[in-house]
């Protein structure tokens, strides 16, 4: 198992009721971290209209997640 922190911005957080927590997780990648936060905090949105970032850098949905990283969540930005 993994220890995680997850930090939640805008509706994120908002679904969480919190700014960040800390998980244990068996997640092997960015998307599995997502997925089991989704499902923990009624989210419905999909990962692919939202950004995800390792440890303060932009990461893509299949980068590896390590036993202490922080992996930071945004959703969809709108604007024009």
């Amino acid at each position: 198992m993994k220890r995680i922190t997850v930090r939640y911005f805008a509706m994120f957080r908002e679904h969480a009721g919190m700014a960040s927590e800390t998980i244990e997780t068996d997640a092997a990648t960015a998307g599995d971290v997502f997925a089991a936060t989704r499902d923990r905090h009624g989210s419905s949105e999909p990962a692919g209209h939202c950004k995800v970032a390792i440890n303060d850098e932009m990461a893509d949905w299949d980068a590896a997640v390590a036993d202490g990283d922080e992996v930071l969540l945004f959703p969809p930005v709108a604007g024009g």
